[in-house]
């Protein structure tokens, strides 16, 4: 075989790289910064990429390809390194992708995640979301959040349902149960409601992805615990339209009513390539739910959360575009990211312009 998978793995660790592709007809290919890198050397053949599949997989996975046409798990590479992996069929061929997850956590200044967020580890109940595309850090982000509490919180059981678990958490100051997807607990909605039985302060929700996901976390956020839990949308309005779109029309003003009152806030992220060195760096909007936006979400009334947003800052809130035009400010990315990055593009290309019309008086002055 023209490739080793330990040599790949340890491609990926020496390079820094987030994740590794195996596909029939070109080499292995790297993602470091953002960028795709092919390794040098053949293309893969089929029989390649089954061997490199069945190196790191089990029978029962195999099993489950040729089943469902797909399996994810997790695993570690030594001590070096754990690694998330999506095996699947894709043209008859077998594919790999593997998520390298970094041994070490960060802590929350070193992600960026503004201050303010702190206090929402220390809530007694609520619902906290953390929302972004797929890549955008936000299991790093809870696995820092979890880890505070870990580290500081003497009254806390963390239960945390994960497919697959990134993070180990070792018991701290608190109590850690991790429980994986299709290993511990058969999904989602199953691991909240026996979470509930286990005598849970906290509780973390890898993915609310479907409906009986969404309702059993608002009922736990609802019964008195703090519940974390990820969604793929970006900003709060569309993530506040998400979780009520999920639900049959005749019970969306009900969960508008639960969600106005269980949210603590909506946390939406993204990774922008640096411009000033190798790397990416964290964007956020942070939405903390007041009176007046309880009232917003109650009132069905998502479009003007923005405003709200924006004139927030006393309580702890950011807007995305204003996050943006700081990093822009500060030499980190670049200008063309924060256009196409930014929810409102037309409001802050004038800012931008406004921006570079100061500077240039600014320079003509000395």
């Amino acid at each position: 075989m023209a490739y080793s998978m330990s040599d790949l793995l340890q491609l990926v660790v020496s390079e820094g790289s987030s994740d590794l592709h195996i596909r029939v007809g070109i080499p292995p290919t790297i993602r470091v910064h953002g960028i795709l890198h092919r390794v040098e050397g053949p293309p893969c053949t089929p029989e390649d990429a089954e061997e490199l599949m069945r190196s790191i997989t089990s029978d029962d996975h195999v099993q489950q390809i040729r089943e469902r046409g797909g399996a994810d798990f997790g695993f570690a590479f030594g001590d070096a390194a754990r690694f998330r992996v999506s095996a699947f069929k894709e043209k008859g061929n077998f594919g790999l992708v593997l998520r390298q997850i970094p041994n070490k956590l960060l802590t929350m200044e070193q992600i960026g995640i503004p201050p303010s967020t702190r206090e929402l580890l220390y809530k007694p109940r609520g619902l906290v979301l953390v929302t972004g595309p797929t890549g955008s850090g936000k299991t790093t982000t809870l696995a820092s959040m979890i880890n505070i509490i870990n580290e500081e919180r003497d009254d806390a059981h963390i239960i945390t349902i994960e497919d697959p678990i990134e993070y180990y958490h070792h018991h701290k100051k608190a109590v850690v149960t991790q429980r994986e997807v299709h290993v511990d607990v058969p999904n989602f909605a199953e691991g909240l409601r026996r979470a509930l039985r286990q005598d849970p302060d906290i509780i973390l929700v890898g993915e609310m992805r479907d409906l009986e996901t969404i309702e059993a976390a608002v009922t736990a956020a609802e019964t008195g615990h703090l519940v974390f839990g990820t969604l793929h949308t970006t900003g709060a309005a569309k993530t506040i339209d998400r979780l009520v779109n999920a639900f049959p029309i005749n019970q969306q003003e009900t969960i508008r009513i639960q969600l106005s009152t269980v949210l603590q806030a909506v946390i939406s992220q993204l990774l922008i390539p640096r411009v000033d060195k190798p790397g990416r760096v964290a964007v956020f909007e942070v939405m903390i739910n007041t009176p007046s936006i309880s009232a917003l979400i109650r009132d069905n009334k998502t479009f003007r959360l923005q405003s709200d947003i924006q004139t927030g800052a006393k309580y702890g809130m950011v807007t995305l575009d204003s996050f943006l035009l700081d990093k822009y400010q500060l030499g980190m990315i670049s200008r063309d990211e924060v256009i196409t990055k930014s929810q409102d593009p037309v409001t802050i290309q004038q800012k931008l312009q406004e921006l570079e019309l100061a500077q240039a008086v600014g320079a003509d002055k000395k």
